[in-house]
């Protein structure tokens, strides 16, 4: 409903709503996954920039790791390439490599870092190279139909380990990070790593309260197409197995489950396509998407 058309007693009542949730979660970390059509379209954009300085304004802590995959793709067919996916992940060939850090470190990093300063935040983008704070390795992919098989996928990563120093400093100083998904190997090559494997990691490491993974789809979704929540990790678990979740969905819900086993109190998976879905999330009593928590 526009603002213009809502009266003052429940403009009022929105925002006594939204008070024990600033209370609630003041001075916590809050890991959030930006991709999909919230990247593209120019409204959702904004909102979401606007929805970051926010919760940054009444005390959370927001740090930001962000995706790019269309970006990526306009990019390859640009120098003639086509992406190609095994198992969720990108295969990243030496080229490909080149784009992706060309693409998530330079143009789509800095375009977020500056919309949300424009909005009277306070962000600096990184990537996993800067002071080598995700460490990784190249990630194996076993071949489902001959288990004996592993698929090379090129310059994929794997993480290793995160150090949160330098994102602890940033903290201190208030600024918001906003990290691309790009680590470093013991010998300075570079990885592609899926951005959500990346937040849910990092997640793990601050000792996050919240890890919200915004996508192009209500949430998880069942076989009849009905939108899931409520879920524990044994829930999950078996959602994977009956194959339920499967395809491109598979690193982002296997991320989430491994957060909240891993002391993340809850993960959230909403709908990147509605305006403000971070604010009404974290925000209000009935919340979006998927949440999922450790029982």
């Amino acid at each position: 409903m526009p603002s213009s058309t809502l009266k003052s007693g429940e403009k009022v009542k929105i925002l006594a709503e939204a008070l024990p949730y600033i209370r609630r979660f003041h001075g916590k970390t809050i890991v959030i996954k930006y991709g999909g059509s919230a990247m593209k379209e120019e409204n959702l954009k904004q909102s979401f920039a606007r929805d970051v300085v926010l919760l940054k304004l009444v005390g959370m802590n927001p740090v930001i790791v962000h995706g790019g995959g269309p970006q990526i793709d306009d990019m390859l067919q640009r120098v003639g390439k086509k992406g190609e996916f095994i198992q969720g992940m990108r295969v990243t060939d030496t080229e490909t490599m080149d784009v992706v850090e060309m693409v998530l470190g330079g143009l789509v990093n800095k375009n977020i870092v500056n919309l949300i300063n424009h909005h009277g935040g306070h962000a600096v983008g990184l990537t996993g190279k800067d002071g080598s704070f995700i460490r990784a390795k190249k990630m194996q992919v076993q071949n489902r139909e001959n288990i004996d098989e592993w698929i090379d996928i090129g310059q994929v990563g794997e993480i290793e380990g995160i150090d949160p120093a330098l994102i602890s400093l940033l903290d201190t100083r208030d600024f918001i990070p906003v990290i691309a998904p790009i680590g470093v190997g013991k010998d300075g090559e570079s990885y592609n790593i899926n951005a959500d494997r990346v937040a849910g990691r990092l997640a793990e490491i601050l000792n996050a309260e919240k890890l919200i993974l915004l996508s192009n789809i209500p949430g998880v979704q069942g076989k009849d197409g009905g939108l899931l929540t409520g879920l524990t990790a044994k829930k999950v678990d078996e959602l994977f197995s009956d194959g339920t979740i499967y395809g491109g969905m598979q690193p982002k819900i296997g991320s989430a489950l491994e957060a909240v086993k891993n002391g993340v109190k809850s993960c959230h998976i909403i709908d990147g396509r509605v305006e403000h879905a971070l604010l009404l999330e974290v925000l209000t009593d009935e919340g979006v998407g998927t949440l999922i928590t450790e029982k």
